[in-house]
């Protein structure tokens, strides 16, 4: 019987997922060949760095030269602040009134776009002492958050004259990157606006990383937000990209063998039998299901790599464990079956489903061990 697995990967759980740091410098290596000199750079973090644990790479990103890490919420940030990154941090998206106080109390910066937010700093001034460290955001036609066109100038004026605020930035969000010509229409109102705003000594972003990589034309902007391409995904880019980052994806995801059973030919697999064995089948077990995020829809459509081996996944996904089809394969308990790494991609498992890689890799991570490799 064995007590513990002789392994260099030893987790609580027989399923982990796997972080090599030394693929996310690469990537950003390679992006940083796409981006103008002395251009800052903005490395996106929210949703735990899309699943790649945000206080865990953030080391990795600064040494790599990222100057700002963005997040999606005051939350994400006081959690980077808390684990003592002093690097500048903006809010993405749109904070509470009530946590102004908040962010300037560790030093977040926000993204302003309502008249209430200036209101927010104002009192957050009066009541602490401290000015709102800010970005604007504009509205150029992602129709989500920022200000409209036709109010930017004069929201602009008002933020530069509040005394509660410390106006660090103006930018901006494509909505289609991939698309040429809805993009340089978002570029035309952008140059617009910053054209008829002093810009001196403020941080300029519109670019993320499908525009990047793109290499729109476009001068006025001093900072480009990255999030993807950093852990080695590329976004949607527009048909004349022909150059584009060597990138590694940074996550794998790994589970043990629990089981190994062998079925007769006619016998159902798991849940609704949605698979019957067609000859003697070698069954192998591993302790990852939906719940650990692997959308049950790619019941019966996935394989893993099994010492250097393709094998399928049988039967329906389960809330914890899943099956696969060893036949023929050198395969025992303890064995590790890859089900996202070297030579099997996530973009797989999104073409089938239907969605984008962003979406999957944020969903790895509720009862997931991670584990950081280089």
């Amino acid at each position: 019987m064995k007590f513990q697995r002789l392994s260099n990967i030893n987790t609580k759980r027989d399923a982990w997922v796997e972080i090599n740091l030394d693929a996310i410098e690469n990537n950003i290596l390679e992006l940083k060949s796409f981006v103008k000199p002395n251009t800052k750079i903005l490395a996106v973090v929210k949703a735990d760095a899309y699943g790649h644990g945000s206080s865990m790479i953030a080391p990795t990103l600064l040494a790599s030269g990222v100057d700002y890490l963005g997040v999606a919420s005051i939350d994400e940030g006081i959690e980077l602040r808390n684990s003592k990154f002093k690097c500048p941090i903006l809010v993405l998206g749109a904070a509470p009134v009530w946590a102004f106080d908040y962010a300037a109390q560790n030093n977040i910066s926000l993204s302003l776009f309502l008249d209430n937010h200036i209101e927010a700093a104002q009192l957050t001034y009066k009541k602490t002492g401290l000015k709102t460290k800010a970005h604007i955001k504009l509205d150029t036609g992602m129709n989500r958050i920022g200000v409209l066109k036709e109010n930017a100038l004069d929201f602009i004026n008002k933020v530069q004259k509040c005394e509660a605020i410390e106006l660090q930035g103006i930018f901006t969000h494509f909505a289609n990157a991939e698309f040429e010509d809805k993009t340089l229409e978002q570029l035309k109102i952008w140059e617009d606006i910053i054209s008829q705003v002093n810009t001196d000594g403020l941080i300029l972003h519109c670019f993320n990383t499908a525009a990047s990589i793109s290499q729109y034309k476009e001068d006025k902007y001093n900072m480009v937000r990255l999030g993807l391409a950093l852990y080695g995904l590329l976004p949607d880019l527009p048909e004349f990209v022909k150059n584009v980052p060597n990138l590694i994806p940074a996550m794998s995801l790994k589970g043990r063998i629990i089981n190994i059973h062998n079925a007769k030919a006619g016998n159902g697999v798991s849940y609704c039998h949605t698979f019957k064995t067609t000859k003697d089948t070698k069954i192998a077990t591993i302790p990852i299901g939906y719940a650990d995020g692997v959308d049950r829809r790619l019941s019966n459509k996935i394989y893993g790599i099994l010492n250097g081996q393709k094998v399928p996944q049988i039967g329906n996904i389960t809330m914890d464990q899943m099956m696969f089809d060893v036949t023929g394969v050198n395969a025992k308990e303890g064995d590790v079956i890859t089900l996202i790494g070297e030579n099997i991609s996530i973009n797989d498992w999104a073409k089938e489903l239907g969605t984008i890689n962003y979406e999957l890799i944020c969903r790895l991570k509720a009862r997931l061990s991670r584990v950081y490799t280089r």
